[in-house]
């Protein structure tokens, strides 16, 4: 067999983003996500419950949706990372959450709004969400594999904003081709492809089988230049000597200090920007009254930013290491994270506009352009921060050790904002416990050396 050059290597490894990409770009965000809320609640109203209070309790039950979601993989994800360290193979593993990926959101094309199960879309929709984070693991792990230590922030960063250009493809290409806007036409002026029945939502439904699809092709790059690489001496897989090696590894951390504060500090900071990507097109739905199309044009400016300030943040990362950057993004989303939460229909930063001013729907793209920035870098910089922090043998079970401290109180966002939202009938003010989770994680980061326990 020939062997692969590099190029193609670090290529194919890109396309994994850009592969992946749309099931947080147009499912867990922007189209799917507040089409859930949408018909959720208007179910909720047809059963007598009012408006606020339907909206509320509809963000709420995605909210405990991806509570279950998170601590299944909060549970499963070190273990197997640990026994992919162990055995020396990641590629089938990749295989069958890809497999898991494409179903669950194939799945979502099953959530009519005349025929609506809350249960039966979230489990479709975990399944994929499931796929597409362990996914997100195993690929990770080969970042040390891809360039020296120096060039890692570049290559990551570049990834990163790979995979936001795609989302923003994809989403140009769900807005222009399959979602109408109220004149029934999409946003070229065209009718929804194939024929899609507004009546049944099918023009947004379609989201599922598309994010579907759009993954089976371009993951074909990563699965033609990847390579687990032969290691010499690896057993077979086996979940007992794995575990033994995690409880090991756990068991270590306290002597490890700088990596102990990193994925305490990571579990806050990711957490609370989960919970503004999960619930930014929700809130805009709610409490701004936007239609799904402004939902995706919210989108659009959120990738775009995203993939710009990937890149440039990448060339950062290389000569500054990826901690200042962590700790600059952290606080762009803070900020963005405040300016959601002072904004209705008549007020920005707390103070009255006036009714039918544009000023805060335009704030709040403002909050989607910082989100977008803030949020693509600070994950692409943190992947990176991880290559640092473990051990190059244990790259794999780190990497599920990071999804652990991610999903460990990834219901943590979720849950607050569900229970704060319920509790004050109020999306708005369900918003305001991220603010509290981004001022931990940067606290924790004092704790952190940029290069770990190596320096």
């Amino acid at each position: 067999m020939a062997e692969i050059s590099q190029r193609k290597r670090i290529w194919g490894w890109y396309f994994f983003d850009w592969a992946s990409q749309p099931y947080n770009t147009l499912i867990l965000t922007f189209i799917f996500g507040p089409y859930f809320a949408q018909v959720a609640s208007q179910n909720l109203v047809g059963r007598g419950l009012e408006k606020d209070a339907a909206d509320a309790l509809a963000q709420a039950y995605w909210g405990y949706g991806l509570t279950a979601t998170g601590i299944m993989i909060a549970i499963l994800a070190p273990v197997l990372g640990s026994v992919s360290d162990n055995s020396g193979r990641k590629m089938p593993w990749i295989w069958l959450f890809s497999v898991m990926y494409f179903v669950g959101a194939m799945g979502l094309w099953l959530a009519a709004p005349d025929n609506f199960s809350v249960v039966t879309t979230l489990i479709f929709f975990g399944i994929g969400l499931i796929g597409m984070e362990f996914t997100t693991i195993f690929t990770n792990s080969y970042l040390p594999t891809l360039g020296d230590k120096d060039d890692l922030g570049r290559i990551s960063g570049s990834g990163w904003a790979f995979g936001y250009v795609g989302g923003v493809v994809s989403l140009l290409v769900m807005l222009g081709l399959f979602q109408a806007t109220d004149t029934g036409n999409t946003m070229l002026g065209l009718k929804p492809l194939f024929g899609l029945d507004l009546a049944t939502k099918a023009d947004t439904r379609i989201v599922g089988p598309m994010t579907a699809i759009w993954f089976a092709v371009f993951m074909i790059p990563f699965f033609m230049y990847m390579r687990d690489e032969p290691v010499v001496g690896k057993a077979a897989y086996s979940i007992k000597d794995s575990l033994a090696e995690l409880f090991t590894t756990i068991k270590s951390l306290p002597s490890r200090p700088s990596l102990f504060a990193y994925l305490g500090s990571s579990m806050f900071y990711r957490d609370a920007l989960n919970g503004l990507y999960t619930f930014g097109g929700i809130y805009a739905l709610g409490v701004l009254d936007w239609s799904i199309t402004q939902v995706g044009v919210f989108g659009i400016l959120g990738a775009v930013s995203g993939a710009v300030f990937c890149w440039v943040a990448g060339y950062i990362d290389k000569f500054m290491g990826p901690k200042p950057v962590i700790v600059g993004s952290v606080l762009v989303l803070m900020a963005a994270a405040m300016l959601i939460i002072s904004l209705t229909p008549t007020s920005v930063l707390w103070l009255d506009v006036g009714e039918g001013s544009p000023l805060p729907n335009i704030a709040f793209y403002v909050a989607g352009a910082m989100i977008g920035a803030g949020g693509g870098v600070v994950q692409s910089a943190s992947r990176n921060m991880l290559t640092r922090q473990a051990k190059p043998e244990r790259i794999t079970e780190a990497f599920g050790l990071y999804a652990l401290s991610g999903k460990a109180t990834s219901f943590m966002a979720p849950f607050l904002i569900a229970v704060t939202s319920q509790i004050t009938g109020s999306q708005r003010l369900g918003v305001t416990p991220l603010v509290v989770l981004f001022i931990i994680g940067l606290i924790l980061l004092l704790w952190v050396k940029p290069d770990g326990e190596h320096e």
